[in-house]
């Protein structure tokens, strides 16, 4: 029997995080002490009232029948009340919330919810691979909007050709940005708004690293006059408080776009487990001291990694969100040779910026995601490759 894969599978790049998961591998069957800067996936442990408060969930038997699509009443009311503190934005938990299975799985089934085949979507270039997957899945057709240093990592909406804006059904923006680590102003915000509105563009934002600051808080696009009618904004509670594994998070915004991003979730999943909303309803209600402490680990680590980099002569604007360093490669060489490079004579492993599209090359992404210890030796390691060319 001849096994083929849907065209739609057979012509998706390599996804990028798994690719660096078999480099990691290989590196470590050989023996290397690798120190791994490459992916996002915290190594601060789920604060621990969160993790009390599954385990007393997970004993109600209550829980352990199918979860409702969209999510418990009291979890949506949780993250309304927690924007209502945070924002000072005012949602409808009923009509202007929904609960997903970790942001990334709304952001990859948006598409199916409003883009027919031949659409255009716009997609920021370096951006999270999934955006233009999920468009790719929906049938609809990636329009690359690149983010340069130069804009501040920004989209130029106006350099968009109008043939281009016409098609476009989503516009996907990302801020605080992953990989550039870039943060949005009002003045942007109000630009795509007016932007959507002119070409009934609806606005997925995904703010899943607004918790993570640090000189300054980051806005929600929802705070925007006029965002709500144009737009839903995603959310996560994995880099806020290091629940990747969870698998929880939620969007907000315009009621008939989550409505439509529902009916899709209706036919492909079952919702999240009741007993992960319960803890995460505790989560959303922990106190900031503890965020606090989280974010100045990171700052920490930050200051560390940026310190040795500097004077390892790199190229980069020291991030205030994020928990990522964006980093120039040095001149005559590109993103995946230099990664390999790193890992090869450093057993440092960090993320090639041609990996989150055509626009990341010429750079690398460094993750503050391992102890601060682990950092300095990276950092010695790096430099020490550095001086040897």
């Amino acid at each position: 029997m001849q096994i083929q894969f849907a065209e739609r599978i057979r012509t998706l790049p390599p996804y990028l995080f798994a690719a660096i998961d078999q480099m990691k591998k290989e590196a470590v069957s050989k023996g290397a002490d690798l120190i791994d800067l490459s992916i996002g996936d915290p190594d601060i442990p789920t604060p621990k009232h969160i993790v009390e408060a599954m385990k007393r969930a997970v004993e109600n038997p209550e829980h352990h029948r199918y979860p409702s699509y969209e999510g418990m009443f009291s979890y949506r009311e949780a993250v309304a009340k927690w924007y209502k503190r945070r924002f000072n934005v005012d949602l409808d938990p009923e009509k202007e919330v929904l609960s997903l299975i970790g942001s990334k799985e709304g952001i990859g089934h948006i598409p199916l919810a409003f883009v027919d085949p031949g659409d255009i979507v716009l997609v920021p270039s370096p951006g999270y691979p999934v955006y233009p997957v999920g468009t790719k899945f929906a049938g609809g057709i990636p329009y690359f909007m690149p983010l340069k240093e130069e804009n501040s990592f920004l989209p130029d909406l106006d350099a968009i050709p109008e043939e281009i804006c016409k098609k476009a059904k989503l516009i996907f923006i990302n801020y605080p940005n992953n990989p550039t680590a870039a943060l949005a102003n009002e003045d942007f915000y109000r630009k795509v708004i007016e932007f959507a509105k002119k070409y009934n563009t609806v606005v997925c934002h995904d703010a899943a690293y607004s918790e993570i600051y640090f000189e300054e808080k980051p806005l929600s696009f929802m705070q925007i006059e006029g965002a709500k009618e144009v737009g839903v904004e995603f959310h996560s509670l994995s880099k806020t408080y290091n629940m990747t594994g969870w698998r929880v998070g939620y969007v907000v915004g315009n009621s008939k776009i989550i409505s439509g991003l529902g009916k899709v979730k209706t036919n492909l999943d079952s919702g999240v487990f009741q007993a992960i909303q319960e803890a995460s309803i505790v989560a959303l209600q922990t106190d900031d001291m503890i965020l606090k402490s989280i974010r100045d680990t990171y700052r920490e680590r930050r200051d560390i990694l940026c310190e040795g980099l500097e004077a390892a002569g790199f190229e980069f604007k020291k991030p205030l969100a994020t928990f990522y360093v964006w980093v120039k490669v040095p001149r005559g060489t590109n993103s995946i040779d230099f990664v390999g490079k790193l890992l090869k004579k450093a057993e440092v492993l960090c993320t090639p910026g041609v990996g989150f599209g055509e626009h990341g090359e010429g750079f690398v992404r460094f993750a503050l995601t391992q102890p601060k210890e682990r950092i300095k030796e990276a950092v010695q390691r790096i430099r020490r490759v550095m001086e040897d060319d």
